[in-house]
């Protein structure tokens, strides 16, 4: 996936609606909190804080096997991977949890 496939994945994921390629601004939507208002859709494949904002939506039970797919695709098999994995490796593994996911096509 895409990262412009992952953040609006992961923001629809999240509770924002009307998300859309804007040609001058990007990626842009409604968030749940915000009236209406449209604003730029957080760049979960990069930005460790929006991912951390968006595993707070997960279930217990989700959570359990959203570190296991963190653990699984860590570069580095150890105890602390969930501590140093990257912002994308996170998103890959929440769409991972949620079945949203999408092979790249080749």
């Amino acid at each position: 996936m895409t990262d412009d496939q992952i953040n609006a994945a992961i923001a629809g994921a999240c509770g924002w609606t009307d998300i859309f390629e804007h040609p001058e601004f990007g990626l842009m939507g409604v968030a749940s909190e915000t009236h209406g208002c449209r604003t730029a859709v957080e760049e979960y494949a990069h930005c460790l804080n929006a991912m951390h904002e968006a595993e707070k939506t997960l279930t217990n039970n989700q959570f359990y096997d959203y570190s296991g797919f963190v653990d699984r695709f860590a570069p580095r098999r150890e105890s602390r991977a969930y501590l140093g994995a990257t912002a994308r490796l996170r998103a890959e593994a929440f769409l991972r949890t949620l079945g949203k996911w999408e092979e790249a096509q080749g």
